[in-house]
């Protein structure tokens, strides 16, 4: 690059000479741009200002080439033409946009070429364009209404003609003028009608609405052509009465706004600067990269009687100076023709003796250049060879380390299968031996029905990762699909049959003889069928449907169970992806391994599936055979008993434990209550059947029936696992707890996430334990009944001091229930019609809950505690008050004076009048 940078310098030296001895005539070349321009818009005289004063700027730059075309108003034309400039390769493009949205495109693909585009007057749809010139339509608008407002002192009706229909200078104009007389409500703009900017068209339309200009006080048009048009309209119709006419554009010349305010034919008429001027000058700073202002917003002034002479002398002078101007640049350029003529005998001279020198010193450099490059690159190739040999070196190391973590991983899972056999068989012996039997069968076949359930688990992660990353290959043989398929069928009919799903085999032909690995795709119908049944309600129905068609050999697996969402369908063949479908979570590899299965069969397998309307499984497979290449065959068939063995994996976790059911229908409740919510089913009726000896228990399978149960219920003590569906243990929890209902409640929280973080964040969720699995059932018995006995504690002791106004509870939505039910009771005493609903109705909660709530926080019913409290004051009365016992009895809420007796001799052992004449004893 340094070579490249000083070789330009030398070569650029000749020209530096040049520049030196020609002076300005080279400064005119160096402004040699091609400046396009395409105007549409406006009236005939608004145009011809406007390229007034574009070449008035451009008198300034005399090299400049300036192409001109004007579409008249034609947006299509004007498309054509700007393409056309574009192909003749001007260097910068300025527009005058007919429509803002039809224009567009031809704007865009003209600034993504690369050419600068400066938009006049208007903008284009998109933001894609290098400057705007232009006024501010809303404020242009804005400025007339506020003069109209001037003009008609505060009062009147206005007419309004507006440009051309959707157009954003009308549109913007509009706005502008209403949002400033919108605050006199004395000025009513009583019609508006389009003129599309021409004089015709504004006055057809201002003859339409006679009865409206009758009414009118002034006019106001979009411009000054419209407006000339509108004065004519109110001429013929002999509308003497002084109506103001206002417009826009105030252009200078005859015809122009200038004339026809000096004329009297307008009332006024504000500037709308024309920016060609603005536009030739942005042009340049663009084109000689000096910096520009992207928007150039232009200032408008009201044009009237009291400065309109100055305006025309103004211009007048103007057109005098621009006339000066193009005659000094005549006399200019004929000088010029004769400098440059004798420039260039003297520039051919002196670029000759300087090419000699140039050339010799570029010989020499070019030499010492090219040795330095070489070293450069040399020391550049040895680096690279560095860099590669240590990529490959890392590459290695890290396959090396890859294939070690598989080997391990692998190996410790074949591990897992021989302490699992050792617990298997014996566990089957003691299954075998009655005794035993009678006395731990259940347990035995809870251990004998998770035992499988793990293998499965291995068996699944070796298969998966044999095939990812070992390329196991398959071992195909010739069979009939249709009796395979049957025989698979057969192991998860007993099964089917105890949940009443009608499990079916569909087949078109008897015989579809294929080529598969028996070993392998036994494993995609179990998982298949498995899932099926696990996801299928009672009394569903599972269908698996055989056929050939066009070449391949279909099998379908459909069911009418819950099905999936859309979102989760198109994941369920991703490693450890796992539905969130409100039932019992799997593995997340059995239906990836499927897939790989498939795919080593040169099959595909797809899934079709709505929530609550069941799912369909859809495998292809070709029925040539295409394995013969890869050498993988084998001439024997399957074998039905290896295929029973391999199905006991996926149809162990489908037997039930059978629950022992209560011998006495009559059993009385017992004193505490636990409601359990664990999706695992085995667990779930675990802890049922353990924990059901000394207490009610209320179980759930998911978050959203625990919350339910949790409210119905209000049980004495929660055990939640934190992973269920519907709602997390972790999110029950704080539902609960922040919930006046059953903050009360102390819950447990058992769960398999047993780092320290996970720990912190169940205990900050408030939980008031955290066990983690596996656990010990003793240490989870101690935790309950430790945590029932310290509510029952802190019951008791809350209840002995409630009347002290102490409050004990440490929870302060407890605090906050037992503050407003105490405080509602002592309002009422009083209240002989004060009631359990009365209670219910002011705390906005049911009576059952206010009843569970009121006895697990006081260990009292309602009643109870209302009639203590009436008590307790007739009591304190009676001792420091001077009120006769009839008094009493009606301010503590009794309407009877007999009652308020017997019921105060139960609880003191003595009448009221005998305590109120001894009141020590």
């Amino acid at each position: 690059m340094a070579f490249i940078y000083k070789l330009r310098h030398i070569v650029l030296l000749p020209a530096l000479i040049l520049l030196a001895l020609s002076g300005c005539h080279n400064k005119e070349k160096a402004s040699q741009y091609t400046i396009g321009f395409s105007q549409c818009i406006g009236s005939d005289l608004w145009r011809r200002n406007m390229l007034d004063e574009m070449k008035m700027e451009l008198s300034l730059h005399p090299g400049a080439n300036f192409v001109y075309a004007d579409a008249g108003g034609n947006s299509n034309k004007q498309i054509e033409q700007v393409k056309a400039m574009l192909n003749d390769g001007v260097d910068i493009l300025i527009i005058s946009p007919n429509e803002a949205q039809p224009l567009t495109g031809v704007v865009e693909q003209a600034y993504n070429k690369g050419i600068p585009v400066i938009v006049i007057d208007r903008k284009t749809a998109s933001a894609l364009y290098t400057a705007y010139v232009g006024a501010d339509n809303y404020q242009v608008g804005k400025l007339a209404g506020e003069y109209m407002y001037a003009l008609l002192k505060g009062k009147g009706n206005v007419v309004e003609v507006m440009g051309l229909p959707g157009s954003s200078p009308a549109i913007e104009r509009q706005r502008g003028f209403y949002e400033a007389l919108n605050p006199y409500k004395d000025i009513h703009i009583v019609k508006r009608v389009y003129g599309d900017w021409l004089k015709e068209n504004a006055e057809k339309q201002l003859m339409q609405i006679q009865p409206e200009l009758k009414q009118a006080d002034a006019l106001f048009a979009h411009n000054d052509v419209m407006a000339s048009g509108s004065r004519e309209v109110l001429n013929k119709l002999k509308l003497f009465k002084n109506v103001k006419v206002l417009g826009i554009d105030a252009l200078p010349g005859s015809g122009g706004g200038l004339q026809m305010v000096s004329a009297g034919i307008l009332n006024a008429s504000l500037v709308y600067p024309t920016g060609g001027k603005e536009a030739i000058l942005t042009a340049f700073r663009i084109l000689n990269k000096e910096p520009f202002s992207r928007e150039t917003i232009l200032q408008s002034l009201v044009i009237d009687s009291t400065n309109v002479q100055l305006m025309k002398l103004q211009w007048s002078k103007i057109s005098s100076q621009h006339k000066d101007i193009e005659t000094q640049q005549a006399l200019l350029a004929e000088q010029r023709e004769i400098y440059n003529n004798q420039q260039l005998v003297l520039n051919i001279i002196v670029i000759s003796l300087v090419l000699a020198i140039v050339f010799g010193g570029l010989a020499f450099y070019a030499l010492t250049e090219n040795r330095k490059s070489n070293k450069s690159l040399e020391a550049k190739n040895a680096e690279i060879l560095l860099q590669r040999n240590q990529l490959i070196d890392m590459s290695a190391r890290a396959e090396a380390a890859t294939e070690a973590k598989l080997n391990f991983f692998t190996n410790i899972s074949h591990e897992f299968r021989t302490p699992l056999t050792l617990i298997l068989s014996p566990v089957e012996d003691m299954m075998q031996n009655e005794k035993l039997n009678i006395a731990t069968g259940k347990n035995l076949k809870l251990i004998h029905k998770n035992i499988f359930r793990l293998l499965r688990l291995v068996n699944q992660l070796i298969d998966y990762r044999k095939i990812e990353y070992d390329k196991q290959q398959i071992v195909v043989s010739r069979n009939n699909l249709v009796a395979f398929a049957k025989d698979i069928l057969d192991s998860f009919q007993q099964h089917a049959k105890k949940r009443r799903i009608a499990l079916s085999l569909v087949a078109k032909e008897q015989t579809i003889m294929t080529w598969f690995d028996v070993n392998l795709l036994d494993k995609v119908f179990f998982n298949l069928i498995a899932n099926a049944l696990k996801f299928t309600n009672d009394n569903g129905r599972i269908q698996i449907l055989l056929s050939r068609n066009d070449g391949a050999i279909e099998i379908s697996v459909q069911d009418n169970g819950i099905g999936m969402e859309p979102a989760d369908a198109e994941h369920v063949f991703e490693q450890f992806y796992q539905a969130n479908n409100g039932m019992t979570k799997g593995s997340g590899l059995g239906l990836a391994l499927a897939k790989e299965i498939i795919a080593m069969h040169y099959g595909t397998i797809t899934v079709i599936s709505k929530r609550w309307h069941g799912t369909t499984f859809t495998i292809s497979l070709p029925v040539e055979n295409k394995h013969q290449a890869a050498g993988v065959m084998n001439t024997t068939g399957f074998d039905t008993i290896s295929l029973t063995d391999r199905a006991r994996q996926y149809t162990a976790e489908f037997e039930e434990n059978e629950t022992t059911a209560p011998t006495d229908a009559f059993l009385s409740p017992k004193e505490h209550s636990i409601l359990i919510i664990e999706d695992n089913t085995d667990l779930l009726n675990y802890l049922n059947e353990k924990l059901g000896e000394n207490y009610d228990v209320y179980l759930a399978d998911n978050g959203n029936i625990g919350l339910s149960d949790a409210f119905q219920y209000v049980p004495d003590l929660i055990i939640s696992d934190v992973l269920l569906p519907g709602m997390s243990g972790k999110v029950l929890t704080e539902t609960l707890k922040t919930d006046m209902r059953t903050s009360h409640i102390p819950i447990i929280l058992l769960t398999a996430q047993v780092s320290v973080e996970q720990q912190i964040a169940g205990i900050k969720s408030m939980a008031d334990a955290y066990i983690t699995k596996p656990f010990n059932y003793d240490h989870l018995l101690a935790t309950v009944k430790n945590l029932i006995s310290n509510r029952v504690i802190l019951k008791e002791r809350f209840t002995s001091e409630i009347s002290h106004g102490a409050l004990p509870i440490s929870k302060t939505l407890d605090k906050k229930f037992l503050n407003n039910f105490s405080g509602l009771v002592e309002q009422n005493l009083a209240n002989e019609h004060f009631n359990v609903e009365e209670i219910c109705k002011a705390l906005l909660i049911s009576r059952v809950q206010l009843y569970r709530k009121v006895k697990a926080l006081l260990g009292c019913s309602v009643t109870d505690y209302i009639l203590n409290r009436r008590l307790k004051k007739a009591k304190y009365l009676l001792l420091n008050e001077q009120y006769s016992i009839s008094e009493i009895t009606y301010m503590v809420g009794f309407s009877s004076h007999n009652y308020f007796s017997t019921v105060f001799k139960a609880k003191y052992n003595c009448t009221p009048s005998e305590f109120k004449r001894h009141p020590q004893s």
